[in-house]
């Protein structure tokens, strides 16, 4: 059993990070407002990315990484571009900030 970090879409252009051990349940629980919290707020919402990972810890560390990034380096991820993910991450260290940890995942970048 492998489990998931995602990232969503909202409708009011934010994102939203978090984890889980079964995407498809959690995804409708997101999309029909049952998860209550951030999420139902801002509905609808759409699944940007996810990647697996094989220990729940796993999980929870990239959505804590993720949940620290901007907004570009978010929309990079979606991208897939990893190398402007790595030349925002650069940056980021140039201006003497953190490029990962636990922040907010709104819209700021």
């Amino acid at each position: 059993m492998g489990f998931w970090t995602y990232m969503l879409h909202c409708a009011d252009r934010s994102f939203y990070v978090g984890h889980t051990d079964d995407l498809e349940h959690r995804m409708a629980e997101h999309i029909s407002g049952q998860m209550g919290g951030y999420t139902s707020t801002r509905l609808p919402v759409k699944l940007v990315w996810s990647d697996e990972f094989p220990s729940r810890y796993e999980a929870l560390q990239a959505e804590r990484q993720l949940k620290g990034w901007g907004r570009s380096k978010k929309l990079a991820l979606i991208r897939g571009d990893w190398k402007m993910i790595s030349e925002l991450a650069r940056n980021a260290q140039e201006k003497g900030r953190a490029s990962t940890g636990s922040a907010r995942t709104d819209r700021g970048d």
